[in-house]
């Protein structure tokens, strides 16, 4: 992460705003998150994150949610910092640990120092509140030290984590070239965050592409590079500034900083924006996982179904047995001496298994039957007329089962295909909304693994629908089901035109005609625009259907989205988003 000592450096440069602020309150909204809030001349929210990848310390004007039982080292800082000044925030060279020190009154009513200590290191981020003899009393996160790793546990004595890189603000400017030099490294970007403590790779390539440098290691760039970062860290760090810098972000010099709170805003919006995509990341996933659970179960089946139909396809076979068991009876006889005289028929045993007959309906052919010599001949006729009639009535009710469960398999690739197109946790969220409303998820515990993200659907939602200019028509684009058929159904009027790819998942598209007749580049325009909202997006010459908004039935009891049309025309477009949002 870019959160390395320099930045930790601008940050802590800026937060001397609070020196003399008074602390007014103190919360922890998880386990890794607390806020205080302070008042100096100002009300300020200082946020302190120990997360594993977001660790970090800012102002924030971002409001997180107060739990309404507080956490046991919440309310130990409460009691020890509520109505403290804070005297100095500092750190010790480039180690990402920041130092807030508070003016408190002990039990006594004597003024007391207090320190919170907050080391910002990956996994092992932790705050600690230390005592006026950097004793610790308590900690975010305990641990015990094995006698060679330190200690976090209250009553013992606090000591810095050890680090064998060396310190840049400690170190001349040919002790640093040497130190890179003589190292194994081959480029800058390696050697200097893994020999010097507190820059890291981020920083570097910043730089590197800043002052226009070779990342190959030379003296003469690592003289540049150490008098840049002199130059940021010079004056606490007043001519810095911290901004975007691929993906991610990075300290830069700038030779005037007007906001004095520039950077600390600027990591609050960024770990909020991050948190936001990383909160939708696992909210889209986890629906999606539900998605393809019910849809492996569908898939499993249809393969049930199409696996009983295959077996029942031999129903003719059956009734043709049964009836040349019939029609053959008289020809059937126990008599050995009978069968022997008389070649027409046919001597059953105990060992018969099989029987040989005239197919009168493939040309008196010879069919072999598979017959019980247990049991009479019309005992097995009637077992084969059993069993085409029950592969009759499989047939009929597989047929059935077959066109419901393709339902719901378009169904749920409609929900696929919506969920792959949402950008916000707000579109997951009508996609979560409207699951959670079908029969096919009740099964599943998928109201345990949401995020909680829980909306019901109102105009406001449904109306969160993509709205386009087309020639100076409004053209309307649904996101999923729901919006489609609030769309289709509520939305446009009769005599709008309605486009959907041809049997192929997409969006609902209207263009609003408002008693216009459009051109037919229009048409073919609004044509590419639903072909890029469906399946097909990627694809090129896409069949469109359109017609007239009228002409779009939905029918009873069917599934959100689906519709029927008729009197509709088809063109054939490369799909296209070369169009105005409205």
């Amino acid at each position: 992460m870019a959160f390395d000592g320099i930045t930790l450096r601008k940050i802590i440069s800026e937060l001397q705003i609070l020196i003399n602020g008074k602390v007014n309150y103190i919360y922890i909204p998880n386990s890794n998150n607390i806020v205080l809030g302070i008042y100096n001349g100002a009300n300020y929210a200082l946020n302190i994150d120990t997360s594993a990848s977001n660790y970090r310390i800012n102002l924030t004007t971002k409001s997180k949610p107060n739990p309404l039982v507080a956490p046991n080292f919440c309310m130990l800082l409460r009691k020890f910092l509520i109505n403290s000044k804070i005297t100095k925030i500092y750190m010790d060279g480039l180690e990402r640990i920041c130092f807030i020190d508070f003016q408190c009154f002990n039990e006594m009513n004597d003024k007391v120092t207090r320190t919170l200590v907050i080391e910002l290191m990956g996994k092992y981020s932790n705050v600690t509140l230390l005592n006026e003899n950097e004793i610790i009393i308590d900690a975010l996160k305990k641990f015990d030290g094995d006698g060679i790793s330190r200690s976090i546990m209250p009553a013992r004595k606090y000591t810095i984590p050890t680090s064998e890189k060396k310190e840049f603000t400690s170190i001349s400017e040919k002790d640093f070239i040497d130190l890179i030099n003589n190292s194994e490294y081959k480029t800058l970007n390696t050697a200097i965050p893994n020999l010097i403590n507190g820059i890291c790779k981020q920083f570097v390539n910043s730089a590197l592409e800043t002052l226009s440098l070779s990342n190959t290691i030379s003296t003469s760039s690592l003289s540049a590079l150490y008098k840049y970062i002199y130059s940021i860290l010079d004056n606490n760090c007043e001519k810095s500034y911290i901004a975007s810098f691929k993906d991610n972000y990075s300290v830069f010099l700038a030779n005037d900083v007007k906001d004095n709170l520039s950077s600390n805003f600027f990591i609050d919006d960024y770990y909020y924006d991050k948190l936001l995509n990383e909160e939708y990341i696992a909210y889209r996933n986890n629906i999606l996982k539900v998605l393809s659970v019910t849809l492996d179960k569908i898939v499993r089946k249809l393969e049930n179904i199409d696996e009983k139909i295959a077996k029942a396809q031999n129903m003719d076979t059956y009734k043709t047995y049964g009836e040349l068991l019939i029609s053959n009876i008289y020809r059937f006889t126990e008599d050995y001496q009978k069968a022997k005289n008389n070649q027409n028929l046919i001597l059953i045993t105990e060992n018969t298994k099989f029987v040989e007959l005239e197919n009168f309906y493939d040309n008196n052919n010879l069919v072999k039957i598979e017959i019980e010599p247990n049991i009479s001949i019309s005992k097995n006729a009637e077992k084969y007329f059993k069993k085409y009639n029950k592969a009759k009535n499989t047939i009929e009710v597989t047929n059935i089962q077959k066109v419901e469960t393709q339902k719901e398999l378009n169904y749920i690739e409609s929900l696929v295909y919506s969920i792959d197109n949402c950008k916000t946790i707000e579109d997951v969220d009508d996609i979560y909304n409207e699951i959670s409303e079908n029969i096919l998820f009740t099964n599943l515990n998928f109201k345990n693994k949401s995020n909680n993200h829980k909306r019901k659907n109102n105009d406001n939602t449904l109306n969160n629908f993509m709205k386009f200019k087309v020639d100076d028509f409004d053209v309307f684009v649904g996101k999923n089901n729901k919006q489609n058929d609030y769309l289709t159904f509520k939305v446009a009027n009769p005599t709008d035109l309605w486009f959907h790819t041809k049997d192929i998942h997409g969006s609902h598209t209207i263009l609003r005609c408002n008693g216009i007749t459009p051109k037919i580049e229009t048409i073919t325009k609004c044509a590419e625009l639903a072909a890029y909202y469906s399946k097909a997006k990627f694809s090129s010459h896409v069949p469109v259907d359109y017609t007239l908004v009228k002409n779009v039935k939905k029918p009873n009891g069917s599934a959100p989205g689906f519709v029927i049309y008729t009197t509709n025309k088809t063109v054939y477009v490369n799909p296209s988003s070369e169009l105005n949002l409205s």
